[in-house]
């Protein structure tokens, strides 16, 4: 049985959504955030102290973006993974990729610098410099969707888990002003999938049972990675 150690909409979400979309039985462990400092039994298992943690069997992986693309390769054949015979794969692994290196990662500086630092630590001007890295990488990938519905391959894989969670996190921040027409509808064909809402509701019903607070913006918790 695979085990997740999540905290409400970080990036372990990616993980979540993933394991909605295979449809495959798992343990979730949900974690008040930060654990490192409220769960500190977590540090025994994960010494980073940081969330996703994946436990199957003997591997333990903590990078979101692998653990997607670790669940795909390993039940494969599905429409999620795209095979090295396939026209599309190399434009898979850099969209899977894409969503952590060029869409994630400006934003969470952004989140640092703008509401988790305290007051005398933040920095506008940091903020404001990594959120025109995210609006100008922003734009690939609506260059991207005017020509097609979904990252790669003609169809929805864990590409397009890796850019949504993006796409969650930007409209956390407010960003979502900045997407375009065609940003806007891959959004909305995103989050009106059954695997998506699944584990929206999972995880939203795992929070409440154990009354771990989100911090709402924009109708959506978030909890951040450390």
């Amino acid at each position: 049985m695979i085990t997740l150690y999540h905290c409400a909409n970080a990036r372990s979400f990616r993980v979540l959504w993933m394991l909605e979309e295979l449809g495959i039985p798992y343990q979730l462990e949900m974690l008040p955030f930060p654990p490192r400092v409220l769960h500190r039994d977590y540090l025994k298992i994960n010494p980073q102290g940081t969330v996703p943690l994946l436990v199957d069997g003997e591997t333990h992986m903590t990078e979101s973006v692998a653990i997607c693309q670790y669940l795909a390769s390993l039940h494969a054949p599905t429409p999620l993974h795209v095979e090295r015979e396939e026209s599309g794969h190399a434009a898979y692994l850099n969209w899977l990729h894409f969503g952590e290196a060029s869409l994630t990662f400006p934003q969470t500086l952004v989140l640092r610098y703008t509401l988790l630092e305290p007051e005398d630590r933040r920095l506008p001007q940091a903020a404001e410099d990594y959120t025109q890295f995210f609006v100008g990488r922003l734009r690939a990938l609506e260059t991207l969707l005017e020509a097609q519905d979904f990252a790669c391959a003609g169809r929805f894989t864990a590409a397009d888990i890796s850019i949504g969670y993006a796409l969650l996190l930007a409209r956390v921040l407010g960003h979502d002003k900045r997407f375009g027409p065609a940003v806007q509808q891959y959004w909305k064909r995103l989050s009106s999938r059954a695997g998506f809402e699944r584990a929206m509701a999972v995880q939203d019903a795992a929070a409440a049972r154990q009354g771990i607070r989100q911090l709402p913006t924009a109708g959506v918790g978030l909890g951040r990675r450390p």
